[in-house]
């Protein structure tokens, strides 16, 4: 079976997050370039959708200097992970608030407004694209650094999560995720 036949049909950003919503393992593979060694590790992340007129949204969209009418809607993710190298007990764990604002008329492309980023803890605004085999694309530029994440489902239970960070620490991961009953 293809994965487009098994992945649920998407219509826009807010509808992707919404199928994101739950409690998820993930699996990590992450390829430190400097370094040249390989990390595996994993996580359990949670991600809530909130209203368009969640305070902590509207807040996000003011910080960042934007209509908070604009808001479409947006998510909190928390999560707790381990990697390979880590020292004993040592865990990360973490929460983003983060809105979204479509610029097109379907919803399909956009900013996404953080309160914190994935490469950098600093607010940030990236953008966001949906792409023809509605998978999301985020990119985000940091004061030293770009990411470029691509999210897709394989089912409507397993997400696949690739991303790229070039600047002062190159990296490349893997992820997949699946949905905790």
């Amino acid at each position: 079976m293809s994965s487009a036949a098994s992945s649920p049909a998407i219509a826009d950003a807010i509808g992707f997050f919404r199928l994101s919503c739950g409690r998820w393992r993930s699996q990590r593979s992450s390829h430190h370039l400097l370094h040249r060694r390989a990390e595996a590790g994993g996580s359990f992340i949670e991600v809530v959708e909130l209203d368009a007129a969640d305070p902590r949204l509207i807040a996000i969209a003011e910080l960042h200097g934007e209509d908070p009418a604009a808001l479409a809607g947006g998510c909190r993710v928390t999560w707790n992970a381990s990697m390979a190298w880590d020292k004993a007990g040592e865990a990360h764990e973490g929460e983003s608030v983060f809105g979204l604002i479509p610029t097109d008329g379907h919803g399909r492309q956009g900013l996404l407004l953080r309160d914190r980023g994935y490469a950098e803890t600093a607010p940030v605004a990236g953008h966001f694209a949906m792409d023809d085999r509605d998978e999301l694309l985020l990119t985000t530029s940091y004061e030293t650094m770009n990411s470029l994440e691509r999210f897709s489902f394989a089912g409507p239970n397993v997400r696949l999560r690739t991303s790229t960070v070039e600047g002062l620490s190159n990296t490349a991961s893997f992820c997949v995720e699946t949905r905790l009953a």
